[in-house]
């Protein structure tokens, strides 16, 4: 074989591995996104789990109809306004007039940022459980879908030169701040403006509602637990060679940083409380997950177990913070999980990140504070988005259809004035 021959063989397998290597990353992408998919499961058991009994099918019902109409509203319009081709309003969206995504090379991305943005929605799901008008929630769920997630989204995901935080090097792996906080600070906006539930407050206590079962809350950490596998290790975006590898260190990092955020909090609760409080240690392993999503691919073991470690303790901080002092009540703590850790995470990159090609690092190696100013700025944009468009939707529907249920609705329960349905069967 001469040597025109020996590098035709050469070429030859080069493609076949670049092909099979493509094939394997579209693979990648497809499990992972159902791995994602299976995560509304997961959130429908812990808010169901974590408040009262008789709102459990309302809860079933919002958590169903946030994927079915994120699904639809993303497909249509959201997926443009976050990955089109050309930037309007001076870079603040995309251009949504490829409506309707049909594009057979990239459906396998639609499927992944469709079970994403379904997520960001759900979240605003626990923080007004309990007292929420069905109807209202529907539509701002869809009004979050179609247009407050994707153009947050739109500022870094599609990783190109007309992304402004993309510019700016701003790191966010797999949304801490994108799908998290984004959807935490919505559901605070949303918590403060429909109010606590009804014997929340009283005579200036802070009075506990008992989730009415722990066991359900409990299965739907496990599943999300395991469902951020895929969030996270997705999030690579392919898979063969290297890419292989760096999923791996992601899992890893995902896995490392959820153990320790709930040793954390088992331990910080034991000491603080004189128990180890179990539903504040189920918290504390999703706020590890929150708080590792930015920076899962930019950090190593020990930066993870730092940054599950912190998660622990301020997740249970912010509870009782939110809670006591500014007395807005969030029935399965998501502002603190997805809000306040999801900010966290995003920021802590800016300490934490190893040197890579494109950047030097975080502050603790040798990065200075250019990184961790980067991180606080795009994490803080896409927050300040959040709070101000959910306010005027919000606001607008409060004034109009109203946002929550009347008290009566409240205290029978949602199931049964809402749904016509008593879910456990019981007289």
């Amino acid at each position: 074989m001469n040597d025109i021959q020996q590098q035709e063989v050469q070429k030859a397998v080069e493609a076949a591995v670049e092909g099979i290597n493509a094939d394997l990353g579209i693979l990648w992408i497809i499990i992972a996104a159902i791995l994602v998919f299976f995560m509304q499961a997961g959130f429908t058991l812990v808010e169901t789990g974590f408040t009262r009994s008789k709102n459990a099918g309302n809860i079933i019902m919002k958590n169903f109809m946030d994927l079915a109409i994120g699904s639809l509203m993303f497909w249509v319009v959201g997926y443009s306004i976050m990955y089109g081709g050309d930037t309007i309003l001076g870079g603040f969206m995309r251009d949504p007039s490829d409506l309707a995504f049909f594009n057979k090379e990239d459906w396998h991305n639609l499927f992944f940022q469709t079970v994403f943005c379904a997520t960001a929605a759900t979240i605003v799901s626990g923080a007004i459980a309990g007292r929420t008008k069905f109807s209202t929630y529907l539509i701002f769920s869809a009004i979050l879908t179609t247009i407050i997630y994707p153009i947050s989204g739109s500022w870094l995901w599609p990783f190109d030169d007309k992304a402004w935080l993309n510019n700016l090097g701003f790191i966010d792996f797999a949304g801490s701040t994108i799908v998290h906080a984004v959807g935490g600070f919505a559901g605070l906006v949303a918590a403060k403006l429909v109010g606590p539930r009804i014997g929340k407050y009283s005579d200036g206590k802070v009075n506990v509602v008992q989730g009415h079962n722990l066991v359900l809350g409990a299965l739907g950490v496990f599943i999300l637990w395991l469902g951020w596998f895929g969030f996270n290790g997705g999030s690579q975006l392919a898979f063969g060679g290297s890419n292989s590898v760096a999923v791996g260190s992601v899992i890893i990092n995902t896995n490392l940083a959820a153990a320790l955020g709930a040793i954390t909090a088992l331990f910080f609760t034991w000491i603080k409380y004189g128990k180890p409080d179990i539903s504040m240690t189920l918290n504390g392993a999703l706020a590890g997950l929150v708080g590792i999503t930015a920076g899962c691919g930019n950090v190593n073991a020990w930066g993870a177990l730092a940054i599950g470690l912190i998660s622990g303790i301020v997740v249970v901080l912010s509870i009782e913070f939110i809670d006591k002092k500014l007395k807005i009540d969030d029935p399965v703590g998501a502002i603190s999980v997805h809000g306040v850790c999801g900010f966290l995470g995003t920021v802590l990159v800016g300490v934490f990140a190893i040197p890579g090609d494109e950047f030097a690092g975080g502050l603790l190696y040798g990065g200075g504070f250019k990184q961790l100013g980067v991180q606080t700025l795009g994490s803080l944009s896409m927050i300040g988005w959040a709070v101000l468009a959910s306010f005027i939707v919000l606001f607008i529907l409060k004034k109009t259809i109203g946002l929550r249920v009347s008290e009566k609705e409240e205290i029978d329960g949602l199931d049964v004035h809402e749904h016509g349905v008593n879910v456990y069967g019981r007289d």
